[in-house]
Parts: C-alpha cells; sequence; structure tokens
C-alpha cells in the first residue's frame, strides 16, 4: 500500500458521509485549510491555485487510464459473456435434436462394460456407492442452474464469476437518468450494499466469501446500472451465490472457461482441468475421476 493509498479508508469513509457527494467534499477540504492552515495566505493565491492544478494534472491522466482500462475489460467480459451464452443456447438446442440411439467409441464401450461388471462384483459396495450418489443428488435439489457467467440471473440483479473475479450489475428502472451522487456503494471486506438514496437497497448482505477491497472497483453504466468488480481473496472457489440471502446455484454445473486455463497458475489450472473432465463425464453417463478412483480401491 502507497503512502497515498493508506489514507483511502478516511476519505471514503468522509464521501460516504456527504450527500453532496464530490462537491461537498472539495468544500469541506478547502474549507478545512482556509480555517485551519496558511494555504490561501502563505504563498499567495497564484501559488495556491498553481498547487491545485499540480496535483489534478498528477492524477488525471491515471484517472483517464484507468477508466479506459476498466471500459475495455467491461466490453471484453461483455462480449465473453455473450459467446458462453450463445455456446450453451447452441448446446441446449444440440441436446434437444439430437437422435435417441447415439453411436458410442470403443473406449467408451469399454468404460460401459467395466461399469456394467464393477456394478456385479458386490452388492454391498453397489449398495453403499449408490447410497452416496442419491446422497449427492438430494444435496442439490433445488439449486439453481448458473448462467452463461457461472452465476445467477436475480429478479433485481444479476452476477456473473470466474476463479478469481466477481462481476455485479444492478439495473435501475426509475424511468429517469441516474447520477453517481444518487447512488449507495458500500463494499466492505465480505459485505455489499447497493441501492438508490431514499430506497431500500437492492443488495445489502454478507458475501459468500472474503474479497479484495483494495481492488474493487463500481461505475454508473449509461446513467442507470451500477457495474461492480471485485477480486476474490480465495481464488481456488466457485461461488454458490452472491450475498448469503441469495438462492444457491450448483457449482458442478459452472462452465470453466478455456480460453483462461493459460492465465493459471499449475495448481488452480489442474483443478479446473478436473472439474472441466468430470463435467463431460457426467454428461456422457461415465464415470468421474473420483468415481474411478473408488473403483480401482475396490478392485484391488
Amino acid at each position: 500500500m502507497s503512502d497515498v493509498e493508506k489514507y483511502d479508508g478516511v476519505l471514503l469513509g468522509l464521501a460516504q458521509q456527504m450527500e453532496g457527494g464530490v462537491p461537498q467534499l472539495f468544500d469541506v477540504l478547502f474549507s478545512f485549510l482556509s480555517r485551519k492552515t496558511d494555504f490561501y495566505t502563505g504563498a499567495g493565491l497564484e501559488r495556491a491555485k498553481e498547487l491545485v492544478l499540480l496535483a489534478f494534472d498528477k492524477h488525471s491522466a491515471s484517472a483517464a487510464k484507468a477508466a479506459e482500462e476498466a471500459r475495455r475489460k467491461r466490453e471484453e467480459d461483455q462480449k465473453r459473456l455473450q459467446e458462453r451464452r450463445a455456446a450453451q443456447k447452441a448446446r441446449e438446442e444440440a441436446e434437444l435434436n439430437e437422435p435417441r440411439i447415439q453411436e458410442i467409441s470403443d473406449e467408451e464401450a469399454k468404460q460401459f462394460e467395466e461399469k456394467k461388471k464393477q456394478e456385479s462384483c458386490s452388492a454391498g459396495d453397489n449398495e453403499t456407492e449408490k447410497g452416496d450418489e442419491e446422497a449427492e443428488d438430494e444435496e442439490d435439489k433445488g439449486k439453481l442452474k448458473p448462467n452463461a457467467g457461472n452465476g445467477c440471473d436475480l429478479e433485481n440483479y444479476q452476477w456473473t464469476q470466474t476463479l478469481g473475479e466477481v462481476e455485479v450489475r444492478v439495473p435501475f428502472r426509475l424511468g429517469f437518468a441516474l447520477k453517481a451522487k444518487d447512488v449507495i456503494v458500500e463494499i466492505g471486506k465480505q459485505s455489499l450494499k447497493v441501492g438508490v438514496k431514499g430506497q431500500e437497497p437492492v443488495i445489502n448482505g454478507t458475501l459468500k466469501s472474503e474479497i479484495k477491497t483494495e481492488s474493487a472497483t463500481w461505475i454508473l453504466e449509461d446513467k442507470k446500472t451500477v457495474v461492480i468488480t471485485f477480486e476474490k481473496m480465495n481464488t481456488m472457489e466457485w461461488w454458490n451465490r452472491l450475498v448469503m440471502t441469495d438462492p444457491e446455484i450448483n457449482t458442478k454445473k459452472v462452465q470453466p472457461e478455456n480460453s483462461k486455463l493459460s492465465d493459471l497458475d499449475g495448481e488452480t489450472r489442474q483443478m479446473v482441468e478436473k472439474m472441466m473432465y468430470d463435467q463431460r463425464q457426467k454428461e456422457l453417463g461415465l464415470p468421474t475421476s473420483e468415481e474411478k478412483k473408488k473403483r480401482d480401491i475396490l478392485k484391488k
């Protein structure tokens, strides 16, 4: 944390208490300088103006660069989300149109035969495994299917996720253009509050897990939608909900993004590849890696 960033908490606390937003914050700051320091009189008004402009110019370029990077990232994320939705729709249509009788490969046929043999090996072992599967299915009952972004589309907001990040989109249908000062966004280490001043918050609860508040950002998109982005503290976990009052999604049905596997560290990539493999096996009605491991142990 830099010398400047260590004051973020104090300044953020001040800004959140001021209904007038940034203009009121400036008014309070310059009032303090006039009453408690010789800022205006020590070196003259021209020098005071010069100092203000120097500070403005110093940070305006980096702010513009950060805004451009955030805009580009949103566009890329939105494009990937649309691609995932299109792919999901295509898969669902293909499943509806596929023939009832399918030709399987020799390898799949061999695995199917091994499965049938294993089922007949031991009635006791089979009953135990069946019980485990039933318990697993029972556990997933009532859980929602993830949206195309591996999150959830709820009545008043939508959230999507990767292993490392979460994006929350909260649209406000108020009939007039919003300004940043009209919006309340409070991001804590494990809490989130989003709403419009004078109204009940749309989100106000405990997050599923801890996040990195120092890199969290939010913007007002098209003067009607609040878009929040933050990094997860644990980058090896799929969230099953945004806040603890949300309905759960079935994280076994998330679709990791293939194009981003190369960006992950070795251990995380291995875990994601395992999840993808298990998902494909389930879709084919074949044993997952854990089920294969259990059967190998039973054979010994």
